[in-house]
């Protein structure tokens, strides 16, 4: 039987649409690929008051291939609960963990941050330097298996890199083709896919040797 790869994306309550709803489309249109929300609640409600059903808890997300911390109104807030800090078991090692925006609080919070650049959004920027580390104007940073993206938008940057890691690009390319503007299909594609290379050395496709 082929093995699912699984990617969780963290979903609190105050939670961007965006941070959640537009990695979890795409990262689905990939075979073999299962995004979820995971979150401390069944439910959770967005910022602008979208309810949405939690299929998994924050456990769930420990152990998935791939892990997405998102956004919201209450993201600091949850970065400053140690109760709620200490339900995160993220592994670096054996996991690639990525936050959007405000997420990065968290990932600061858990000390996975290291010392490298970290891509998040305006608002954010002067807590996330605050506590140390450095902002970037990149919308995705990737430092090995730690990326933080920036800007709401950025997502879809985000679920390119994922894809691109745990599959191949030629699988990125094709869920991608689901989702881009009508009209601007390859072009708009491999805009993407170009970006997560830029950011991540490890996705460039090595050349096929010519025999």
């Amino acid at each position: 039987m082929i093995r699912t790869t699984t990617i969780a994306i963290v979903t609190l309550p105050g939670f961007n649409e965006l941070d959640s709803f537009v990695p979890l489309h795409i990262l689905n249109r990939a075979a073999g690929v299962t995004a979820f929300l995971a979150g401390p609640d069944r439910q959770a409600v967005s910022m602008n008051g979208v309810a949405a059903a939690i299929s998994a808890n924050l456990a769930d997300a420990g152990k998935a291939d791939a892990v997405i911390v998102g956004s919201g109104r209450n993201t600091r807030a949850f970065a400053d609960d140690a109760s709620f800090l200490s339900e995160l078991d993220f592994d670096p090692t054996s996991q690639l963990v990525a936050s959007q925006c405000s997420g990065a609080l968290i990932l600061a919070k858990l000390g996975l941050l290291g010392r490298h650049p970290v891509s998040t959004d305006d608002v954010t920027r002067p807590w996330i330097e605050g506590l140390g580390h450095q902002v970037v104007a990149e919308p995705l940073t990737v430092s090995g298996s730690i990326a933080t993206a920036g800007g709401c938008l950025s997502g879809q940057y985000l679920a390119t890199w994922l894809l691109l890691r745990l599959t191949d690009e030629a699988e990125t390319r094709r869920a991608l083709a689901y989702v881009v503007p009508v009209g601007e299909g390859d072009t708009y594609a491999s805009r993407l896919i170009e970006r997560a290379q830029a950011a991540d050395p490890a996705v460039v496709p090595v050349p096929q040797e010519t025999y």
